[in-house]
């Protein structure tokens, strides 16, 4: 298969750019440098995205795997409602465009080929709800006393919690659970149900009660509500 390339690098974005008639797709952004190794495109990129998005927060994680080598970049807070779809998918397009300035992409969807530098992702996910609705003025609001490591730490088995808020008309809302077993990204309830761990930012505890914020585009406030019961108390 012959792809029409241009021999320098595209001055448009990658949103801007347009498959031909033939269905071939080229981009090289005009950042890319074929030497990079993964550690290092990602150090550029994050430098890059700071002085574009000076009021956003990212956090950029990259793996690799059989088909290549992708890069994901979380929004973490910024200073945008991304509720609407609309809005989120303008703003996923503004900061892909600056991604893929460090890569090239050359594609023919009607011949089934692909073949690019890496994969990018860009996700809205519960940190920046999380933040969205730190902003508007969070429900039951819990002082951040106990971080998250050190709850981790304290969260014995036979310890019980009480869900006293939960989004969706949770089944469990108001039940008391033992606590069976911690693992490093979960803890496990007798009945095999579990809670994940979340992030810090999305954690806080006073001693007594816990809160967990599980936020979405539908309901950035979102979240379940503990009390929680230690076995020795």
């Amino acid at each position: 298969m012959t792809l029409s390339a241009p021999a320098e690098p595209s001055a448009r974005l990658y949103s801007q750019t347009d498959h031909d008639e033939r269905g071939n797709f080229y981009y090289q952004g005009d950042l890319y440098r074929p030497a990079d190794d993964l550690p290092t495109l990602c150090h550029r990129i994050e430098r890059h995205l700071v002085s574009q998005f000076p009021e956003i927060r990212f956090a950029i994680r990259s793996e690799r795997f059989s088909g290549g080598r992708k890069i994901t970049v979380e929004v973490l807070d910024a200073p945008e409602d991304l509720s609407a779809r609309d809005a989120q998918e303008a703003f996923i397009v503004r900061v892909r465009d600056q991604i893929e300035r460090f890569g090239f992409c050359r594609t023919n969807p009607l011949q089934d080929y692909w073949n690019c530098s890496f994969y990018s992702e860009v996700a809205i996910r519960q940190a920046y709800w999380a933040a969205l609705a730190a902003r508007r003025g969070k429900a039951n609001p819990v002082d951040n006393l106990v971080s998250l490591a050190s709850f981790k730490k304290r969260l014995k088995a036979g310890d019980s919690l009480t869900l006293l808020h939960a989004p969706y008309k949770h089944r469990a809302l108001g039940a008391t659970r033992k606590v069976i077993q911690i693992r490093s990204k979960d803890f496990v309830f007798e009945g095999r149900s579990y809670c994940d761990f979340p992030r810090a930012g999305n954690f806080a505890c006073d001693g007594r009660l816990v809160r967990i914020a599980v936020g979405n585009e539908h309901e950035a406030d979102a979240h379940l509500l503990y009390e929680w019961l230690p076995a020795s108390a």
